[in-house]
């Protein structure tokens, strides 16, 4: 195949015996960001993933970036272990670095050149490398200039068992850990901005999440519920494919508006969302709920209230943006692509039946007496004989 990249990852690293877990699932997660794009083959060498490819560099890089796990894609030369071979892979790396270089008319070029050997039977030590590389360097590229310090371009050498890889210039990726590494989760996704921030941040710690989201047709219509497919597309980009499970909410709604005090209509229509969200994460094995709710943001999401609510499941809630004020959710959102969707005016259930003065500090209790006037259990049932599950892939 014709272009290689190796591939770097962070806190994967420091897993120690669990680590070959964590880059075989990495590895699947690339394969599966590739797929249908090209030829593409990954494999492993020491504390680093090797992608070989055929697929055009401009958009394997893209595809890769937004693999969460990899913190570095470093297009990069294989070459056999020969100081030949290393030194002219060197000037390579070093030309086509420079070439995207703006510096000042006339200003040299600085560089520095970092090796590393783990293949200890090779006949130069690191220091060695560095000094005989960037010797070479010198005499053969006119204009440059070490600087260890602060270089313009930072060429690699990793001396590995088989091959030599040579390097220079560094995409960022994203870190975090590959998705699926920390089990399952059910993401609780409305139309706003803050539920699919939350769903990335989880995705990030290794979380595989499944979406649900609550629907209360006629009143919520079918745009409404397309900007919420359309969200789910923007994450699956991710991830490459995103479970959402549609729950019928009408009648709860209804209810709860007919039979229940008008101050405690958010906190027990959150109470029943958790209920049928972890109803729904047992089926599929989910551990966990996530909910993109941010502590005093609105009546629902005070300290009282998200005691009130999170009682009626045993289940552990995270709350990635607990802590996070407006403004830092809605730079991630533009940041991860989802904002200019949740921003579409078309309403979701939790903006229906609002009542002029919520309740703020609501108890537990207060919330299970005024649900002593419902069917609770044959209100369930309904919703979720209703429920409607599809697969939202990313978009191609």
């Amino acid at each position: 195949m014709d272009n290689t990249y190796l591939i770097r990852y962070g806190e994967i690293g420091l897993k120690g015996k669990n680590r070959p877990l964590f880059e075989r699932r990495l590895m699947d997660n690339i394969s599966r960001a590739l797929n249908g794009l090209g030829r593409a083959r990954v494999s492993r060498v020491y504390g680093r993933l090797v992608v070989e490819s055929d697929i055009d560099s401009a958009l394997l890089v893209e595809s890769l970036r937004k693999v969460f796990g990899i913190v570095w894609v470093n297009p990069t030369l294989r070459l056999p272990l020969e100081l030949e071979a290393i030194y002219s892979g060197a000037l390579r790396a070093m030309r086509d670095a420079a070439a995207g270089l703006r510096l000042p008319p006339g200003e040299p070029v600085t560089f520095k050149v970092e090796a590393r050997r783990s293949n200890k039977s090779f006949p130069q030590t690191s220091p060695e490398l560095n000094a005989l590389v960037g010797g070479y360097l010198l005499d053969h590229y006119p204009g440059l200039r070490v600087d260890v310090h602060n270089p313009d371009v930072l060429v690699r050498v990793e001396i590995r068992e088989k091959n030599a890889f040579v390097y220079a210039g560094d995409v960022p990726g994203i870190g975090g850990l590959p998705v699926g590494s920390s089990g399952r989760a059910l993401l609780l996704l409305s139309g706003g901005i803050d539920s699919p921030v939350a769903g990335w941040m989880a995705m990030k710690r290794g979380i595989e999440i499944e979406a649900v989201h609550f629907h209360s047709f006629p009143f919520t219509g079918e745009k409404s519920l397309e900007k919420v497919r359309e969200l789910c597309r923007l994450l699956a980009g991710y991830t490459a494919r995103i479970r959402l499970h549609v729950i019928h909410f009408t009648e709860i709604q209804k209810e709860i508006q007919l039979r229940c005090p008008e101050e405690l209509r958010v906190t027990l229509m959150r109470r029943m969302m958790f209920r049928l969200a972890a109803k729904v994460a047992g089926q599929r094995g989910a551990l966990a709920l996530v909910t993109g709710e941010c502590v005093g943001q609105v009546a629902s999401q005070t300290l009282e209230s998200l005691s009130a609510i999170s009682v009626v499941t045993d289940l552990p809630v995270l709350r990635p943006l607990v802590c996070m004020d407006k403004e830092e959710i809605i730079e991630r959102a533009q940041l991860i692509g989802t904002f200019a969707t949740s921003i579409l005016p078309y309403e979701d259930c939790c903006t229906l039946f609002l009542p002029r003065h919520p309740a703020t500090r609501p108890t537990a209790a207060e919330a299970a007496r005024a649900e002593e006037q419902l069917a609770l259990e044959e209100l369930l049932s309904e919703s979720l004989e209703k429920t409607v599950t599809e697969d939202i892939k990313a978009r191609g």
